[in-house]
């Protein structure tokens, strides 16, 4: 519920009286307490003496056991007893060195062990408010006034008088009604004196709200008449200055539209004029064509729906007074629209109005298909240009080693068919054992080991070249995003057990950070791999161990956070700009595929990425994702 002025201010007035009464009845209360707290010392001090003095006279220490006499004495006897009709005093009682009760208003306590309560005179020397406090906020304590019995200077027991603040508080509570009365007394008053107050302060504030409604219906030259020789007064003045101004610029503005009705009546683009309070003043033909409701006079909240392009842009003019647009926007059975805005602005620089423009697009969106088909045509030289490069080299490699595996097997054929007897057909029975030995140690040998040194290298550049065109396909071929909501921290669990292998053969320590943070709107596939590559480039990136940190959070924008922050080796400033190229890597057996893959997944999720590196401290990734 939205609170006027006037309700503000009495609730204010009422609030600041009734916290002083408040805080003068705590006062008060706390006097009250300390005062009954002393009453009760002196109570029991008083029954403390009238005690001690008894026990001297009876004769203490006459016998053996100096406290045995005083048991059934009847004078202690009642002087014990008449604790009962002691106000807030509870017992008193004789006790020896031990605390065991000697004698006692209460007989059946008498040769026990008396529990020790609360010392009355710490609770004298605090603070009233400390007093009140430790009254109030328990259930209630014994509390106690103790003095030692002598014998010469030898101590052979203690005189114990109890008091409850249970009597004390209700005591105490007696004391509140008037005070409660006083208070609502002083409340009712408040609240009638800011009533009045109120009524009499906000009278010239309900003359400029008329004159305020008036103006905001379009009314000019209106006049307040305040007379006062305060600040409402002045604020009279100024109004009616504005008032005037407002009428001169209307005044203008309706010779500038005037003016310009003449110069764009005949233009192709559909062309409004829009004052500063989104009064349509002029529309030509064109835009009345698109528009059949745009009549002089209109608000442009009725021309036009809220959700529509030309609206905003409107809007945002107004608000920043600068120009909008284009952007396209559909009009119905006219189809679509290059629409932007402009705003105009009188000799002073003031904004009395903006020009809506609305061009036909069917020709633009000619000339934009062409540029956008050159643009790609030109990315896929590109990128065409790097696969070709790194096709040639797998290529260049594979060329080379056939020939050495070719050259080998070559020179073991013609090595072979000049040494070997049995090569040549030659029968076994005819050569004898020496020259048998002979041509064997004479025979050539395929080197096995090197021949399959060159297939491997072979292999592995044919893998190398297959990863470079499967990374040419991914990126010529247009993905279609499945977008649905993703929870952040199951994706980061499903990684989790794929990364953890490497991270700990390389001595690397995994923290997350996921929980309570909201779903994102993506393709659950891609993010996995995009997760996945940062998590696997940070356990590179600490050979001789480290940290990794996955943290998610709400970001603001309506954006979720994912951070992977590792302690690693870090990225040199000049290689900073490069990561997110194709094919670029400072590895030694790395693709530069990754992060290109990374990058691409954040933009087609109209996401966003930050980096963040120190050489030698370790690099941050963020990715900005939008929320579900």
């Amino acid at each position: 519920m939205r609170l006027g002025i006037k309700g503000k201010q009495v609730l204010g007035v009422t609030a600041i009286v009734g916290t002083v009464v408040v805080i003068l009845s705590v006062v008060q209360l706390s006097q009250l307490a300390s005062v009954s707290l002393d009453e009760t010392r002196a109570r029991a001090e008083l029954l403390a003496n009238a005690i001690y003095h008894r026990a001297q006279k009876v004769g203490v220490g006459v016998s053996a056991e100096p406290l045995a006499n005083l048991r059934d004495d009847p004078g202690l006897r009642s002087i014990l007893e008449s604790t009962l009709y002691s106000k807030n005093v509870t017992f008193a009682s004789l006790v020896d060195i031990g605390d065991v009760a000697v004698a006692h208003a209460d007989r059946s306590l008498e040769g026990q062990k008396l529990p020790a309560g609360g010392d009355l005179g710490k609770l004298l020397d605090r603070s009233a408010l400390a007093q009140l406090l430790a009254i109030y906020s328990s259930q209630g304590q014994n509390l106690e006034f103790r003095q030692p019995l002598l014998i010469g200077d030898a101590e052979i027991g203690s005189i114990r008088i109890g008091s409850s603040t249970l009597l004390i508080r209700q005591d105490l509570n007696g004391a509140l009604g008037p005070a409660a009365r006083a208070a609502l007394a002083a409340l009712a008053l408040s609240v009638l004196g800011a009533v009045v107050l109120a009524q009499i302060l906000l009278r010239p504030i309900h003359v400029i709200r008329s004159g305020l409604t008036r103006l905001g219906r379009g009314e000019l030259g209106i006049q307040l008449d305040l007379n006062q020789q305060d600040e409402f007064g002045e604020l009279g003045t100024f109004f009616n200055t504005v008032s005037e101004q407002l009428s001169a610029d209307r005044s203008q503005m309706a010779g500038q539209v005037a003016n310009l009705e003449s110069a764009v009546e005949h233009l192709e683009d559909a062309v409004a004029i829009v004052n500063a309070r989104g009064e349509l003043l002029f529309a030509n033909p064109s835009m009345r064509v698109l528009l059949p409701s745009a009549a002089p006079g209109a608000a442009l909240d009725a021309v036009l729906p809220a959700d529509h392009p030309l609206r905003r842009l409107s809007e945002q003019t107004l608000v920043s007074q600068q120009s909008r647009g284009p952007l396209s926007a559909a009009f119905g059975d006219s189809g679509e629209r290059l629409v932007l805005t402009h705003p105009i602005s009188d000799p002073k620089g003031d904004l009395v109005g903006i020009m809506l423009i609305a061009r036909n697009m069917e020709y633009l969106s000619q000339v934009q298909s062409t540029v956008r088909y050159s643009r790609k045509l030109a990315a896929l030289g590109r990128l065409s240009a790097g696969v070709a490069h790194e096709v040639k080299n797998p290529l260049n490699a594979m060329a080379i080693h056939l020939e050495l595996l070719r050259q080998q097997f070559t020179t073991s054929s013609a090595r072979g068919s000049g040494a070997s007897p049995r090569a040549r057909g030659a029968h076994p029975e005819l050569v004898d054992g020496g020259a048998v030995a002979a041509v064997a140690a004479a025979e050539p040998i395929v080197d096995r080991g090197q021949a399959l040194q060159h297939v491997d290298v072979i292999a592995n550049e044919i893998r190398r070249l297959d990863e470079v065109v499967q990374s040419f396909l991914k990126f010529a071929r247009p993905e279609d995003l499945k977008l649905q909501p993703v929870g952040v921290a199951a994706l980061v669990d499903e990684i989790l057990p794929i990364v953890r292998p490497e991270a700990g053969r390389g001595g690397v320590e995994i923290l997350v950070a996921c929980d309570n943070v909201p779903d994102v709107n993506g393709d659950p596939a891609m993010l996995r791999q995009a997760f996945l590559n940062l998590a696997q480039n940070a356990c590179q990136a600490m050979p001789n161990g480290g940290t990794l940190r996955i943290n998610c959070e709400s970001a603001r924008g309506g954006r979720v956070s994912v951070t992977f922050s590792d302690s690693g080796v870090g990225i040199k400033p000049e290689h900073l700009q490069k990561i997110f190229d194709l094919y670029f890597t400072t590895k030694e057996k790395g693709t530069g595929i990754g992060l290109s893959m990374v990058f691409r997944t954040v933009q087609m999720h109209d996401g966003e990425i930050e980096v963040e590196s120190t050489p030698g401290g370790g690099t941050t990734f963020r990715l900005l994702l939008p929320r579900a």
